[in-house]
């Protein structure tokens, strides 16, 4: 089964939730891997979801470990551009590392569904 990170900041972890609820259809057919906290948001909505450490904690660079090691067909980042955050070293590798591997990575709601559907048009999902 493909696997799907997801990643979202604090101030945007609503809206992952929302985008999830949205793509639901599409995102049944892969396999949800998150950062610690993203994790737990999403499976209080009720999905099941993968749950790695926090991203401050180091679960920013497992999933980019994950993404060298081309166990994952996307990653989707809502990040929040305007926050500071203790850990944007590991989120600078981690985009690095899906752009050194060709992992398709998108950062924002309206990029994400534009990856989706067109990874459901290639046949990924």
């Amino acid at each position: 089964m493909k696997k799907i990170a997801i990643i979202a900041h604090d101030g945007r972890k609503p809206e992952m939730v929302h985008f999830l609820k949205e793509n639901e259809e599409a995102l049944s057919k892969v396999q949800l891997i998150a950062t610690g906290t993203t994790g737990k948001h999403v499976r209080q909505a009720g999905y099941d979801v993968e749950a790695k450490l926090s991203g401050p904690m180091g679960g920013d660079a497992q999933i980019a470990a994950m993404a060298a090691e081309e166990q994952l067909c996307a990653v989707i980042f809502f990040r929040d551009p305007l926050g500071k955050h203790p850990h944007e070293p590991d989120v600078q590798m981690l985009l690095r590392i899906c752009d050194l591997y060709n992992i398709p990575l998108a950062t924002n709601p309206a990029s994400a569904k534009f990856m989706l559907r067109g990874m459901i048009e290639e046949g990924e999902v």
